[in-house]
């Protein structure tokens, strides 16, 4: 019914001009009341099916109804069901059939009363025809940029987010085919610049090279430890070309350690068709053969080779033994005549023949640098003695130091901390003269190690008392992540106990500007050392434990020596227990792919490497 709409008071009947379209009588009182209202009979009224907006819309008629008479009428019109097509019902009774079917067919809305409903809304939504805002700009879908623009837009996208893009629509999809985007995508993730000529020779395009090569096998890209027994190993994975290699790193020969590292492939993974990838192991002198690499899980992958008879040499293993020589060695066994160096080297061949044909990886990180490291961490090669040359990564944890083995001997295995450096305690070298006595220095040294014992036994009784370790927390370092507890009591870091011990550790971080010349080194009488070409000035001394055991890795123990700082690639171990001197060089090699993703994982993974071997 008509009784919930309240027209605005100058608005009158004859103005909405509705009289011709109510029958006979028209309105003969108010447009609201009296007796004819009844002759609308119980057709669609303006209070049913009408929300409150519509009765708002009657109201504002436009802007006023007074002023456009058209506009009440039509909005009113269309809003109680009546009108040239509609009329009322007792109307459309009295019709004939000619007549209500010429009714039916004009238009439901004249142009005028469109025009008048959209300008009500507008009004409506800019707050009631109080004042209307700047329009709106014109809307601008990607689907009407030109292909060449939307070429540029998605090359600049992830390639793993394109996938989702091509099931937008068409276009997309077809647009996504051009090899310019996937070329870009090929060179700015994984650094391939090849140029699309050699594609075009195996009718190979850079989308599939992105996506059955590259980003099938990104997974393995970076730093791996290869598990094989005590003796480890470092792979690096990279992207060359349009392979994907994996090159086993190995050290310089025995005792050059300055010397560059030396590298063979061990597998590869190319794309020369368009249908998958071919894995291929490099290992063996009979060319690359037939492989397979399986992900075992995160942070962990496989390789098997499906044709071993390749690696095998017509000569036997005779002649496998003396090739493997020449190249781990540089040399024949004739030119060793150390009798235990010979069997080391025999022990390792036969133990590492036995994973050519099957080997698991696990990933390594390169350790993360603070600028308040002694020097720039990272992979570095040393001496060890008739193992020869190793692999040794250090790394920096707050107020120590630590080298960790990629890779090891039967008698410290890859994986454990060869070395460990406690930059609070420096020890200051005697003259040249009295360094030459290996007594001096042992003295010296095992002085060290007694305070060391003694600050530690002092922050025990003090953590038994309830005081803790809060006396000694101001001069302790701030940097770094906390450090876990040491079994040994040697290897147990603290803060030194007094006044003075902490004022001769705290420059120990700051001393590398301070001593720019260094000053003169050479190593103690009695003293062995695999490279007698070592620097003769070094920059700072410090007091550090070595790790020691028998074959297999039994009975470990860390006994006193120190660490000596040459330069910023350079530094040296003296193991007092063994009379011995390790000389390391770093490692110049770049790595891509071995970053940590945070300082939390590099610690996680040391954890999970030294678990595997202890």
């Amino acid at each position: 019914m008509l009784s919930g709409i309240v027209f605005p008071c100058p608005v009158r009947a004859r103005d909405l001009g509705v009289r011709s379209r109510l029958g006979r009588g028209g309105l003969n009182r108010s447009p609201l009341g009296g007796r004819r209202r009844a002759a609308w009979g119980r057709g669609p009224s303006c209070s049913r099916g009408r929300g409150p907006a519509d009765r708002r819309r009657v109201r504002t008629g436009g802007g006023g109804a007074a002023a456009v008479p058209r506009a009440g009428m039509a909005v009113c019109a269309r809003l109680c069901g009546v009108g040239p097509s509609r009329g009322c019902r007792r109307r459309q009774q009295r019709r004939g059939p000619a007549e209500t079917a010429a009714a039916d067919s004009e238009p439901d809305t004249d142009p005028e009363e469109e025009r008048i409903e959209a300008g009500a809304a507008a009004l409506a939504g800019a707050g009631g025809g109080r004042g209307a805002g700047p329009s709106p700009p014109p809307r601008c879908s990607l689907l009407e940029l030109p292909p060449e623009l939307l070429v540029e837009i998605f090359a600049s996208l992830p390639g793993t987010d394109l996938p989702s893009l091509a099931q937008v629509c068409t276009k997309f999809r077809r647009i996504l085919h051009t090899d310019t985007i996937w070329r870009r995508r090929c060179r700015e993730e994984y650094g391939v610049c090849e140029n699309l000529r050699k594609l075009d020779i195996t009718g190979v395009s850079c989308r599939d090279v992105y996506a059955k090569l590259l980003h099938r096998y990104r997974h393995i890209l970076g730093l791996w430890q290869p598990d094989i027994g005590p003796y480890g190993g470092l792979l690096n994975v990279v992207v060359d070309g349009l392979f994907i290699i994996g090159w086993m790193y190995l050290p310089p020969h025995d005792p050059h350690v300055d010397d560059p590292m030396r590298f063979k492939p061990l597998f590869r993974v190319h794309l020369m068709e368009r249908k998958s990838a071919t894995v291929e192991c490099m290992y063996g002198h009979r060319g690359p053969h037939n492989g397979h690499i399986q992900i075992v899980k995160k942070d962990e992958f496989s390789t098997k080779c499906n044709q071993t008879d390749h690696h095998r040499m017509s000569g036997g293993r005779q002649e496998e033994f003396r090739t493997w020589l020449r190249e781990e060695w540089g040399r024949t066994l004739e030119d060793i005549f150390h009798e235990h160096m010979q069997e080391l080297i025999l022990m390792k061949f036969i133990y590492t023949s036995q994973y050519d044909n099957c080997l698991t990886y696990r990933r390594i990180y390169l350790p993360p640098s603070h600028p308040d490291d002694l020097i720039r961490p990272g992979l570095f090669k040393g001496t060890y003695g008739s193992h020869g040359l190793e692999i040794v990564m250090l790394s920096f944890h707050g107020k120590r130091a630590r080298g960790t083995k990629i890779t090891g001997d039967p008698n410290i295995p890859a994986g454990q901390q060869t070395v460990e450096i406690d930059l609070m305690h420096r020890i200051q070298l005697p003259d040249v003269e009295s360094l030459r006595s290996f007594n001096e220095l042992s003295r010296i040294v095992l002085e060290v190690r007694e305070q060391v014992r003694q600050e530690q036994q002092q922050q025990e009784d003090g953590a038994e008392d309830g005081d803790g370790r809060a006396p000694q927390s101001p001069r302790e370092p701030q940097r770094g992540p906390a450090q876990p507890s040491v079994e040994l009591p040697a290897e147990k870091g603290g803060g030194p106990a007094d006044g003075e011990a902490a004022a001769a550790a705290a420059p120990a971080p700051e001393q590398p500007a301070q001593s720019g010349q260094g000053q003169p080194f050479v190593l103690p009488v009695g003293v062995s050392s695999r490279n007698e070409d070592y620097p003769r000035t070094c920059r700072m001394c410090f007091y550090g434990t070595g790790l020691i055991a028998g074959h297999g890795f039994t009975s470990p123990e860390r006994t006193p020596g120190v660490f000596i700082l040459f330069d910023e690639d350079r530094f040296g171990f003296i193991w007092l227990e063994l009379k011995s001197f390790s000389l390391y060089s770093r490692v110049r090699a770049t790595f891509r792919n071995a970053e940590a993703p945070s300082p939390q994982a590099f610690e996680e993974m040391l954890k999970n490497i030294q678990s595997l071997t202890s």
